[in-house]
């Protein structure tokens, strides 16, 4: 497919999730369209209750192995490393099982996005524009009642990439999984802003900008989450192409302004394999770079596209089935998120700012409401974020992926310190202002600001 990548069927996203209703949990919060923190949503905070990630604690955070376990060009493959390595290499879901994975999840503490056969209900992309709306209710009850009840099940994979066009449709599955399985995600995951636009038919989206697709799939489908991928790091050969890295800002950007405005919760799905023959590898700094510019951002979720190769150079697990340096570099990265997510959970994300110069003329720059500046020999991303009782955070990464960096942060306290979180155990210690506090390269950093 021109504009992303093509693959057949599948796509690596992203997704979040997060929010209260009325009467108990539900995994990813309300409808955008007439929640009860729309309004406040709309001012630029992410909402979410403090406590409630979804699931019922703020201990889990999503992070994904995209793609199905037992492959999807040949389906039925027998993992040697299979949810047991998921599971050593710190994720928190499995990816998307089958029904007969549940047990095993279970037992490793792994939910899990179930994508059934057709026997068991799944719905085909061709279908989706043909079947009735009393059809695909009566499909998404056959999926719902064919998974069984474990604990498990985090939500229902029903499609990877749709255009506009079958936004309503979709909109009949998201209100048949409220219905028959309250508190669980319906997973589809979006287009990035560089598939084609146009008229149905003739491109990717069905829309004329990706702002119109965005608002459209919040509107007529009435999503749990918004999840979409961006490999632009990738394409841009680890941002050396300015227009491609200004396109992963861009997204990533956009994404978290029509989240927020609907009080949404988004995941992102990156790479962590070779993309294209062309481009450049995983390394440590491009995988740390993708997971913590999409957390300082509020992401509540990431994703990694893939975890096996299925034809895709230095992914986690090779063709042989072996584990690579990748899958070191990964789990590194993933334990970090795991260690944060945590906190992260009961968090609001209230702004996103770059030193200046940005990397693209159009960011945001500094001062924000909490941080006034940062010097740093490189560029730096910084999130904003408020907690529970009004305690202030800060989020910072280091955004060049070929040097450390020393950062100087200066807040508008002057009185307050500013605590350093261990992505490691969580511990504080105080930040060291008169060697300032260094980051490699892609690094992120949660920092707490104390009165």
């Amino acid at each position: 497919m021109p504009g992303t990548r093509t693959r057949g069927r599948w796509a690596v996203q992203c997704v979040l999730l997060c929010l209260t209703v009325a009467g108990g949990p539900i995994a990813y919060g309300d409808s955008a369209t007439g929640g009860k923190d729309k309004g406040k949503a709309a001012t630029g905070t992410r909402t979410m209750t403090t406590g409630n990630n979804g699931v019922g604690s703020h201990d889990f955070f999503p992070i994904l192995p995209w793609g199905r376990l037992h492959g999807g060009r040949k389906p039925g493959v027998d993992r040697k490393h299979g949810l047991e390595s998921i599971a050593e290499c710190d994720f928190t879901i499995a990816g998307f099982v089958l029904p007969s994975d549940l047990p095993r999840c279970e037992k490793l503490g792994l939910r899990a996005i179930v994508l059934p056969d057709a026997k068991a209900g799944a719905i085909s992309r061709k279908q989706w524009s043909t079947l009735s709306d009393a059809e695909i209710d009566q499909r998404i009850k056959t999926m719902v009642e064919r998974c069984g009840d474990s604990q498990a099940i985090l939500g229902y994979y029903l499609i990877d990439e749709p255009g506009a066009a079958l936004f309503p449709a979709l909109g009949k599955a998201v209100a048949a999984v409220k219905k028959y399985a309250p508190g669980k995600l319906a997973y589809i995951n979006l287009y990035p802003d560089y598939a084609t636009i146009g008229a149905p038919d003739i491109s990717q989206l069905d829309t004329d900008s990706y702002t119109e697709y965005l608002e459209r799939f919040v509107k007529q489908a009435k999503p749990h989450i918004l999840s979409y991928d961006n490999y632009r790091v990738q394409y841009s050969m680890d941002l050396k192409d300015a227009a491609m890295a200004a396109s992963y800002y861009a997204n990533l950007m956009e994404v978290r302004r029509v989240a927020l405005k609907h009080g949404l919760p988004f995941w992102n799905i990156v790479s962590s394999n070779q993309i294209r023959p062309h481009t450049t590898i995983p390394s440590p700094a491009n995988l740390l770079y993708q997971a913590y510019t999409t957390l300082a951002a509020g992401g509540r979720g990431v994703s990694w596209y893939t975890y096996y190769a299925n034809g895709y150079g230095y992914a986690p697990i090779d063709e042989s089935e072996r584990k690579t340096l990748t899958w070191r570099y990964l789990q590194m990265v993933n334990h970090q998120i795991k260690v944060l997510g945590p906190i992260l959970n009961t968090l609001e994300s209230t702004g996103v700012f770059f030193t200046s110069p940005p990397p693209v003329k159009s960011l945001p720059v500094l001062p924000g409401k909490l941080v006034k500046a940062v010097k740093a020999d490189v560029p730096v991303m910084v999130g904003e974020f408020t907690g529970p009782e009004g305690t202030a955070w800060v989020m910072l990464v280091n955004l060049s992926l070929a040097a450390s960096a020393r950062l100087d942060v200066k807040t508008h306290k002057d009185d307050g310190s500013v605590q350093v979180v261990s992505a490691e155990d969580t511990s504080l210690s105080p930040i060291d202002h008169k060697h300032g506090l260094w980051l490699v390269a892609g690094q992120g950093v949660l920092l707490k600001l104390v009165p």
